[in-house]
């Protein structure tokens, strides 16, 4: 029985593989990746490396064996990911897995935008497979925001149309914990668990925090949709993606990525990471 990454050399993958080396020997870790040579690093840690591709069932049928532990992460190609998920998890079910952690999102059902949507899908698709399943609905990170903290300083203003809705971020690596603790540990088979930050947040909040910690004045500037589509799509944006990211904004508008449940705290054994101390890190 190996525990299984599929992904694996993506920015969650790399973490929850590292999370996975710190408890368990390397010789129970198998990655799922299209390249293997971007997973020669974990091959030298003797992290078994299987190649195969979420568009390729054929490769997808080795890609498991029976009793594995697999952790699906989510793909990130809008409009195929239920397809693509669905083949990993007929794979899955065919191996005779004993455990498949699906990555959605926070809240599930009750996620009405349209980013959720193949989550909720694939949620469904698992459910009906039969395959003992675990859900980590995970909440946003706050690489989301501060991977475009250099955009912000050099325009000297967040935005967006998220209104005063509430953010309850926490770090991927937080994430990563998580997914690790329910990959080696024993009770998660049948759980939803809600992921998401200790602490919700506004994006004028956001922005009061990177201008304190800067040193340089950063502003909020709440758009409305059409605005905000506007100004994206004006920023070389592709307009499926930016209207992807308006209805986000709408969602968190409607409180719909504010939760603080605790799940993701009480898995990972400790507080989640601020989103100033990721400010910090960005900004550093």
């Amino acid at each position: 029985m190996s525990i299984v990454v599929t992904a694996a050399t993506g920015a969650l993958g790399r973490l929850v593989v590292g999370e996975l080396l710190e408890r368990v020997p390397a010789d129970r870790v198998a990655v799922v990746v299209r390249d293997a040579g971007k997973a020669a690093d974990l091959a030298a840690r003797g992290v078994e490396v299987r190649v195969a591709d979420y568009d390729d069932p054929t490769a997808l049928a080795t890609a498991f064996r029976p009793g594995d532990r697999v952790l699906l992460i989510s793909g990130n190609e809008f409009g195929r990911r239920v397809a693509q998920h669905t083949a990993v998890l007929e794979a899955a079910r065919a191996a005779g897995v004993a455990q498949l952690a699906y990555t959605g999102i926070l809240g599930g059902p009750e996620a009405d935008f349209d980013l959720a949507a193949e989550h909720t899908a694939t949620e469904r698709a698992v459910l009906a497979s039969g395959v003992p399943y675990t859900f980590l609905r995970n909440g946003w990170y706050h690489e989301n925001y501060t991977r475009e903290l250099p955009a912000v300083l050099g325009r000297g203003t967040v935005v967006g149309s998220a209104g005063a809705g509430r953010i309850a971020s926490a770090a991927r690596a937080d994430y990563a914990a998580a997914a690790a603790v329910v990959l080696t540990g024993e009770g998660h088979l049948g759980q939803v668990y809600e992921l998401s930050g200790d602490t919700a947040w506004s994006l004028a909040e956001y922005a009061a925090e990177v201008s304190a910690q800067s040193g340089k004045e950063i502003a909020y500037t709440d758009l409305t949709a059409e605005e905000h589509l506007s100004v994206l799509t004006g920023a070389g944006v592709p307009a499926e993606f930016a209207a992807v990211f308006v209805d986000v904004d709408a969602a968190i508008a409607r409180g719909r990525l504010a939760g603080t449940g605790g799940d993701l705290a009480r898995l990972i054994g400790r507080p989640t990471t601020p989103v100033a101390e990721a400010i910090g890190a960005a900004l550093a």
